[in-house]
């Protein structure tokens, strides 16, 4: 066999395993609706103070064992870095919060909406913050989802305050997190570790009091809180390892896996009303991400491959 055909056959056999990386990934993060509805019996502050140690403590061990731990106290002797994962990690907090908060209240399919929106999100923050230029589609797949956040305001009857905080949490997030240029999983690390602290001292105070469920709520509950970290982790590690071999557009499409997902669940396994307040609020925002991706997806195709280190 050839040198040029064996390269050919590494290629495809490593676009194989990206996209069998983020399509786990993907799946992963799907199913954290169904996840978390599990613990709806535990307070969803308490979910995310065990998400922060757990996932804390995995990424330490992961990090160890692969070897990038030089990079991990890099970060935490640099006062400016610390800064910036300090604000990241309020962000994402909040975010995971938020989230915790919808599942755990019915409100999946809100929460949904935020994720469909996050990425037109994106693109203003880009505009507002990094003075990006903003195509002609794109201001009108914005605008789209403008309006469909404002259909559902005035037909459902009022402002879908979780999408929004998903939207821009996250959107925000990944703003502050690219201009600090930290890589994925040990900028998590960071974030985690830093707030490990406050989360532990909540746990303790939650005993103290008798109110902890973690041991006294039954060995499910347990093992579902432990692995909330492993779970959190995860699927970010399989989405760095699929974004090194898999090209943007594949990536792009793929990511709407995640909220299409959530809004099954919401529908049909959990039964949340579906009205036609919704389906119009839908619509647009679903309009306005066709009208994206179709300019995403032919710019990623003329694009180099991007990397995401994870160490």
């Amino acid at each position: 066999m050839s040198p040029i055909v064996q390269g050919d056959d590494e290629r495809e056999a490593s676009a194989r395993s990206g996209v069998l990386m983020g399509l786990a990934a993907y799946t992963m993060w799907t199913s954290f609706p169904l996840y978390f509805k599990f613990l709806d019996h535990v307070a969803p502050i308490e979910i995310l103070a065990h998400r922060i140690v757990w996932c804390s403590f995995f990424l330490l061990v992961f990090i160890g064992v692969t070897g990038a731990g030089g990079v991990l106290s890099g970060l935490f002797s640099s006062g400016r870095s610390l800064l910036t994962l300090l604000a990241t990690a309020l962000l994402v907090s909040t975010n995971w919060f938020t989230f915790i908060y919808a599942v755990t209240t019915d409100k999946v399919l809100e929460s949904s909406l935020g994720y469909y929106i996050n990425p037109l999100v994106s693109i203003l923050l880009a505009a507002i913050f990094l003075r990006e230029r903003t195509t002609v589609r794109q201001k009108i797949s914005i605008g789209l989802a403008a309006l469909g956040v404002g259909v559902q305001t005035v037909i459902v009857g009022r402002l879908p305050v979780i999408s929004l905080i998903l939207a821009f949490t996250f959107g925000l997030y990944g703003l502050v997190r690219k201009a600090a240029k930290v890589p994925a999983v040990t900028g998590l690390a960071v974030e985690t570790t830093l707030l490990s602290p406050v989360a532990l001292a909540y746990l303790f105070w939650l005993r103290s009091h008798g109110e902890l469920s973690f041991l006294t709520a039954g060995k499910g509950t347990d093992i579902l809180l432990s692995f909330s970290g492993i779970l959190t982790a995860t699927p970010l590690i399989l989405y760095g390892g699929a974004l090194n071999r898999v090209r943007l557009s594949t990536m792009g499409i793929m990511q709407y896996v995640v909220p299409t997902g959530h809004f099954a669940w919401a529908v049909f396994a959990f039964g949340e009303p579906f009205t036609v307040g919704h389906l119009a609020s839908f619509g647009f925002i679903w309009a306005g991400l066709i009208l994206y991706s179709s300019e995403s997806l032919g710019r990623s195709r003329n694009a180099p491959q991007a990397n995401l280190r994870i160490g």
